[in-house]
């Protein structure tokens, strides 16, 4: 299993290369196209009721892979 792994926005497919060529000889380090179309949870439910108070996401890296193309996580 990879130590590190870097996820890269699916609009720079020429970063996600770079990264799987560079890191071709460092079995400690994956690198992955992001898959996310889009947000998967319904923004209001059909009962008009909020049943989860909080984010239950600890660490959101939706920002970075968005602002920089990529995002780098420790596992």
């Amino acid at each position: 299993m990879a130590e590190l792994l870097f996820v890269v926005a699916r609009e720079r497919p020429d970063l996600y290369e770079f990264l799987l060529r560079a890191f071709s000889d460092a079995p400690e380090v994956d690198v992955l196209l992001d898959r996310r179309l889009g947000e998967r949870r319904r923004r209001h439910d059909p009962c008009g009721v909020e049943r989860r108070r909080e984010e239950r996401r600890r660490n959101r890296n939706d920002d970075s892979v968005s602002g920089f193309g990529w995002t780098l996580v420790r596992c």
